[in-house]
């Protein structure tokens, strides 16, 4: 620009009155109270980080807990006020300046979030399972995360009594990343939030304390798939932007249905390209798929649910779902149901993929996480059913899904950390051969665990299934359903299966113990078989809540 256009360009700013309106940028508005159950955690986490900094080692361990556990109670104390004060049902409204959405599957998810993340911290705290080592107490994680496995600076940090700390604001960074993941109302903060709890998902991968080097490999897996995931998300952000002329999910969804009634000027050669709508449509729902495991794009889960420790594969299996449907649900629901003709063909068959592959091949699993990762997978098929209906009972039936589920897995894995030989925990099926013989107790608790993911009545799983599948064939997905218990038969075979195994066999002689754990660990376990229970013998008030909970403000 020349300096005679500057000047003039000056002149006119100065010639104006000073009564003369001029554009200014306005204040944004935050609506705190209303997005305090976030700022709750993340502001801890940070107090987490300065914890480690700052606080002496001896005294950490107790200070993270102490933050982390008071954190997710103040949160969920913040969400049931929110709900109690009509925030779910007729305040829900767009806040933050339209970035995040206050309704009541959000509340509902995020509820369902934080209670997941605060049993998921008791297994993380967990000290009592391994013997002590060197006169200190060890937890699942890495004495010290940096260093080389099996290198001299492991085996001096071991010896000294070193414990990783850092998990706990990592995994308070996770769960705030998952709580703004489902309320998202734009695609920009959909992406933040999901690179805000995938990173700390990834280190937290990196650190078992026993096979160290699987658990990096199963890092690296996860990083890297997760990358590519990423990388569609935000490409499919990108044509959907070109496509609509915002990120806005309520501007998306008018241009769609051709209610917009002014046109960016900037775009207006592509906005209303329904090559770009199809393509970038497409690359999110691929990027969310992956994040719930759904089948082709679950290759990340079996070997990251098996090298993970097994406090961060349960806290990963419960809530990175619930965070991930949460997303999927708003996306298609609020986003893309003009485009349903579109899309419902193309996920009836990732619906019926992940069903049957998830339950066959998790037939020829020999190893107990394993077999529960590929479990994992045909769940996802079965919510998905409930996705699909595109009626408000297949959100309020996701939803109540996707909180029975999350406490049955934690519990699971809780389980599993208990079995244990020389080499740390006996995940290999054949170590659990008698275990019903051996400790009685520990082995009815996974068998009820056990008999909820395969649905059998009166375990939350059945009411879950029952809930999903009856909305699945109101929405007109009748093939769908009769696929899903096709599937669940055949999922039924494998559960039973370790049933079996641990009644009716005999134990080892150099079989595994069974590890007599904290209050923590005891608390996690009792939370999953409360739930488990009281949602398969009573589950009408739930999902009553479910119910109301299932409108999305738009």
């Amino acid at each position: 620009m020349s300096a005679s256009a500057v000047h003039s360009l000056w002149t006119m700013a100065s010639a104006a009155a000073p009564g003369d309106a001029i554009d200014k940028i306005d204040t944004p508005t935050i609506e705190y109270a209303q997005l305090s159950p976030t700022l709750i955690v993340i502001g801890a986490a940070v107090l987490g980080i300065l914890i480690e900094a700052f606080v002496p080692r001896k005294t950490r361990y107790y200070a993270q807990v102490f933050v982390a556990v008071v954190a997710l109670t103040a949160a969920f104390a913040a969400v049931v006020g929110l709900a109690a004060t009509g925030y779910g049902t007729t305040k829900a409204h767009i806040a933050a300046m339209g970035a995040i959405a206050v309704d009541g599957p959000a509340l509902f998810l995020q509820g369902t979030i934080l209670l997941a993340g605060l049993v998921a911290i008791f297994t993380f705290a967990e000290r009592r399972l391994d013997p002590v080592a060197h006169g200190a107490r060890v937890d699942s994680f890495a004495a010290q995360a940096g260093s080389v496995p099996g290198s001299e600076g492991e085996k001096a940090a071991t010896k000294a009594g070193f414990t990783t700390t850092e998990v706990f604001p990592l995994a308070l960074f996770a769960v705030g990343g998952m709580l703004v993941f489902p309320s998202a109302n734009d695609l920009l903060t959909l992406f933040i939030a999901l690179e805000v709890f995938s990173l700390p998902l990834y280190l937290l991968c990196a650190l078992a304390r026993r096979k160290r080097l699987m658990s990096q490999e199963a890092a690296v897996k996860y990083f890297l798939l997760g990358s590519f995931s990423s990388a569609f998300l935000l490409f499919g952000i990108a044509l959907l932007y070109g496509y609509a002329g915002s990120v806005s999910y309520g501007t998306i969804a008018k241009v769609i249905d051709g209610s917009v009634q002014e046109i960016n000027p900037a775009l207006a050669d592509t906005m209303g390209n329904d090559a770009l709508l199809l393509i970038g449509a497409a690359m999110i729902v691929m990027g969310l798929l992956f994040k719930v495991g759904a089948v082709p794009f679950h290759m990340w889960t079996p070997d990251v649910y098996e090298g993970a420790p097994t406090p961060v594969t349960g806290f990963m299996a419960a809530a990175t779902k619930v965070a991930a449907f949460g997303a999927l649900l708003r996306l298609l629901y609020v986003v893309l149901p003009g485009l349903r003709w579109d899309w419902r063909p193309v996920m009836w068959g990732v619906v019926i993929l992940t069903m049957l592959a998830g339950a066959i091949v998790a037939i020829t699993q020999t190893d107990i996480k394993r077999l529960l990762a590929y479990s994992s997978i045909a769940h996802a098929g079965f919510i998905l059913a409930g996705v699909i209906a595109m009626t408000p009972d297949g959100i309020s039936s996701v939803l109540f899904y996707l909180g029975a589920y999350s406490f049955v897995t934690i519990g699971a894995f809780a389980v599993v950390t208990l079995v244990r030989d020389a080499g740390g925990e006996a995940t290999h099926l054949s170590k659990w051969a008698g275990l019903g013989r051996r400790s009685p107790l520990v082995a009815a608790v996974f068998a009820v665990f056990l008999l909820a993911f395969a649905g059998i009545p009166l375990t939350s799983g059945f009411s879950g299934k029952f809930a999903v599948f009856k909305a699945a064939a109101e929405g007109g997905a009748g093939a769908l359903v009769v696929v899903g218990v096709l599937s669940s038969a055949i999922a039924a075979f494998f559960y039973i299966r370790v049933i079996v195994l641990m009644f009716f066999s005999e134990p080892k002689a150099d079989g595994p113990t069974v590890a007599v754990p904290s209050p923590l660990t005891m608390t996690a376990i009792g939370v999953g078989v409360a739930v488990t229970l009281v949602l398969g013998v009573a589950p009408q008030y739930f999902l009553d809540l479910a119910n109301q909970a299932g409108v999305f403000v738009r």
